[in-house]
């Protein structure tokens, strides 16, 4: 019985020592009010502001009894798709310590040994949870070869689940499927990243890639729309050390160009790397076609072509 009467106490001195705060030192007036907008107390009678950029603790949920309170409440790490069990199961740590610090007796450590090795055989209780397992440790080994945000591993991830669901990944190689989501979650976002560039970190050569890739997009109806050569502007840009006169022209010769009619049928990255140096050209900022390969990707003939065509789209003889 004494519990619930100190807690009622402890409130009560709470909301006494709140309410000594929340005097304004101005015109001492207890109408004090709380803008959760601007994260500001005001003092409603001379307009004195208290305190700004209050930070809101609670939660972003309402809960309206105990059941939903419950069941709503957070503990432990967020879910991601990344993991095949999407980070929900428990693991134990491979220091030999307790949790104090000390090091753990012989008998102890034979014993973590074999709870770890049991954990790591139980989290994946089939043959598909195994699949999963390796599929997404191939995205996210290649997402940090290729230098994607983790925003393209969680969508990569939901679309090879799709892909595995949906039983698309008979008589392929797990490592093509999981490359090609990938590479179809690069499209989506919008992260401009070339076919060869995903095939140049995998382990699978780029035609089936490319071959997974459409089947994969048109099973699942992916609707991508076609890659734009003006998204891989600003990293060859970048890596060319170029100014931003350079990249505004190159974006320039892109879109004449395109209405022109020039971009169908061309690949979007030799396109860009054509475009790029026909700017450095023009802006004073000269780059050898040789240069604007390496950081493309693209043979040299394939920019000597698109120069030629974007130069006469353009009206320069």
């Amino acid at each position: 019985m004494e519990r619930p009467s100190r807690q009622r106490q402890r409130e009560e001195e709470t909301e006494q020592t709140s309410d000594e705060r929340l005097t304004c030192p101005e015109c001492e007036s207890g109408d004090v009010v709380t803008d959760a907008d601007q994260g500001e107390l005001v003092c409603n009678d001379c307009g004195l502001v208290l305190d700004e950029r209050q930070i809101d603790r609670g939660p972003e949920w309402r809960a309206f009894n105990h059941s939903e309170r419950q069941s709503k409440s957070r503990v432990g790490a967020p879910i991601t798709e990344t993991m095949h069990d999407r980070g929900l199961t428990t693991t134990i740590d491979w220091k030999d310590k307790d949790a104090y610090g000390r090091s753990l007796s012989s008998e102890k450590r034979s014993q973590m040994h074999r709870l770890r090795k049991w954990q790591e055989r139980i989290r994946t209780k089939d043959a598909g949870e195994r699949n999963l397992q390796f599929a997404l440790s191939e995205v996210d080994r290649m997402a940090s070869a290729i230098g994607v945000p983790r925003s393209i591993r969680e969508v990569a991830s939901v679309i090879y689940r799709r892909a595995l669901s949906e039983d698309l990944i008979r008589g392929r190689s797990i490592e093509g499927v999981a490359t090609s989501a990938l590479y179809a979650a690069c499209r989506r976002e919008g992260i401009p990243r070339s076919l060869d560039e995903v095939a140049e970190v995998s382990r699978v050569p780029q035609k089936e890639i490319g071959r997974t890739y459409r089947y994969i997009s048109q099973e699942l109806g992916l609707e991508l729309r076609p890659v734009d050569p003006k998204e891989f502007v600003p990293r060859f840009s970048s890596s060319l050390h170029l100014s931003e006169e350079v990249q505004s022209k190159a974006t320039e010769i892109i879109d004449v160009s395109a209405e022109q009619g020039l971009l169908s049928g061309k690949s979007p990255t030799g396109f860009a790397a054509a475009a790029i140096y026909a700017a450095s050209l023009l802006c004073n900022e000269k780059k050898t076609q040789r240069e604007v390969a390496d950081v493309a990707q693209v043979t040299e003939v394939t920019i000597r072509n698109r120069y030629q065509e974007q130069i006469e789209a353009m009206g320069f003889h």
